[in-house]
């Protein structure tokens, strides 16, 4: 399915609180999101990514059948790292499986590799969640390797994937 990328607006904090307002998708995204998940959330968060530094932090919504149904962001390392950015994104649960997760990467990389002095850019999923890890090698991400032991989840000590996309 294709999909769009698209600056967030404040409307779309419903949308964004049904997303994630589902243990399903929760449970495949880093710890530090409320749940329950409410529009008061997504109001704040939407808010936040509007006033964001624009050179640091690319952030967007995924749009596909003119409905917002997911989050994709890329945020610029630090110090030596300030040529790399981290992403990550999510899709809301009746979405899955339907290729909007590598259009949205693919669209993403291409917007911060055109629009900005970004050289790298890098991923972290959780390394049972091959889903994502799927979908980042559809966009062109390559597997450097898996990260042993580097985070806990839900209680569980597991283990991350690293994958990367060179300009």
């Amino acid at each position: 399915m294709d999909c769009k990328l698209r600056a967030w607006k404040l409307e779309d904090a419903p949308y964004l609180a049904e997303i994630l307002n589902n243990r399903h998708v929760l449970d495949k995204l880093r710890d530090g999101l409320p749940y329950p998940y409410t529009e008061g959330d997504a109001r704040e968060y939407i808010a936040m990514m509007l006033s964001a530094d624009n050179a640091r932090n690319f952030s967007f919504a995924i749009v596909a059948d003119d409905r917002v149904v997911g989050n994709i962001g890329a945020f610029r390392g630090e110090n030596i790292h300030f040529r790399t950015a981290e992403i990550g994104y999510y899709i809301g649960e009746p979405y899955w499986g339907q290729g909007i997760g590598t259009c949205a990467v693919k669209k993403a990389c291409e917007y911060i590799f055109a629009h900005s002095d970004v050289v790298r850019i890098f991923a972290e999923p959780f390394a049972y969640n091959m889903a994502s890890c799927r979908v980042l090698e559809k966009a062109g991400f390559q597997m450097e390797g898996i990260l042993r032991s580097n985070a806990v989840k839900n209680g569980t000590v597991i283990d991350m994937s690293l994958y990367a996309k060179i300009k």
